[in-house]
């Protein structure tokens, strides 16, 4: 299976369905309006200027969709067409681009995905109205199609989504508390780094497999299995994202330079093994460099170099890969055989190993 041309016909389709449901031009038409009609009166303009174009602009830079893509893997081993659930496979991906949106804003981010970050462009007041209403809009498929699903789907999927959008949070907090240094960072280990991935890049993959899991009539347990497998997906996935960030000139041509996670202080799990194993020295100087929060090339070349003298690039890579065989070795058991399982283990190892 091409997983790369695979991953790029679901992100044509699933814009199309954004679309669908967040036109680029809201018009009294929009199914927004159709489901949540204005009292007095349709003020297009305003809503155009300042939630349609800013999330358009910003959907428009691309991103990977790998998110409603595992969703509609789901589906699809789990014996449905993927082609009846589609329209709520962009519930992952709208909320993840929003989280984006307004994590550039607490991080003091200066480009996205090659272009300036959107606040950089509207201001801070537009980015974090578009940004919090990108955590909402997604939901609109559910309420349009609510006849068509079962009053006891609908409240296993918004207490997943209810559950799922407070760990984002908590995540997140545990990012900023660390980098920042609000909350000791230095002596977190492995388990605390699992859990702020888990809250913050596991949840979102975790929904999308939970969901998705719902409305193909899985069991409670296979949900809950399959939500784990996602996880450690999500996990991995950030986990080859701060290797990238450190070896990738080409991953990080579009942020700004190698080693952004420097500049940001962030205790990832290549610096957690670092700091376990590094001898005071070099522990102490990358710490220093890490609380430096720099822009200098040369600083945060030094710091990755310490990295790699303990072979903690190396470290990561084999705990992900560990991480995610072990979760699809308590799923594939559940799963039927069929050509979507194999589409299905092919796609988590991709994402785990791909170079950009």
């Amino acid at each position: 299976m091409d997983i790369e041309k695979f991953l790029g016909d679901k992100a044509a389709l699933i814009d199309k369905v954004i679309e669908k449901y967040i036109p680029r031009i809201l018009s009294e038409n929009a199914v927004l309006f159709r489901i949540n009609p204005p009292h007095y009166a349709f003020n297009t303009e305003a809503l155009n200027k300042v939630i349609a174009e800013p999330i358009w602009e910003f959907l428009d830079r691309g991103g990977k969709r790998w998110r409603p893509s595992l969703f509609l893997l789901i589906c699809e081993a789990l014996g449905k067409n993927p082609e009846d659930f589609v329209d709520f496979a962009i519930i992952p991906e709208v909320i993840h681009n929003g989280t984006i949106m307004v994590d550039d804003i607490e991080d003091l981010s200066e480009l996205r995905r090659g272009k300036p970050c959107t606040y950089k462009i509207y201001g801070l007041d537009i980015a974090i109205n578009a940004g919090n209403a990108m955590y909402y809009l997604p939901l609109l498929p559910l309420i349009e199609k609510r006849e068509k699903i079962s009053s006891e789907k609908l409240c296993k999927i918004y207490e997943v989504y209810v559950k799922e959008m407070i760990n984002l949070s908590l995540g997140q907090a545990m990012d900023i508390a660390w980098h920042r240094g609000i909350a000791s960072a230095d002596e977190i280990g492995e388990k605390d780094y699992l859990q702020m991935c888990a809250y913050k890049t596991g949840t979102l993959a975790r929904m999308a497999a939970e969901i998705a899991a719902v409305l193909a009539d899985a069991n409670d347990e296979l949900i809950k299995r399959l939500g784990r497998f996602a996880e450690s997906i999500g996990v991995a996935f950030q986990m080859q994202d701060d290797i990238l960030d450190l070896t990738s000139s080409e991953f990080t041509e579009k942020k700004g330079g190698r080693g952004q996670d420097i500049t940001e202080g962030k205790r990832s799990l290549i610096v957690i093994h670092t700091l376990k194993v590094a001898d005071a020295k070099d522990r102490e100087r990358l710490v220093e460099i890490l609380q430096m929060h720099t822009s200098d090339q040369k600083l945060r070349d030094e710091a990755i170099a310490i990295t790699q003298k303990y072979g903690s690039t190396e470290y990561v890579k084999q705990f992900a890969r560990k991480m995610v065989e072990e979760s699809w070795n308590e799923v594939e058991k559940l799963l039927p055989a069929s050509d979507a399982k194999e589409k299905l283990k092919a796609f988590a190892k991709f994402l785990i190993e791909r170079k950009i």
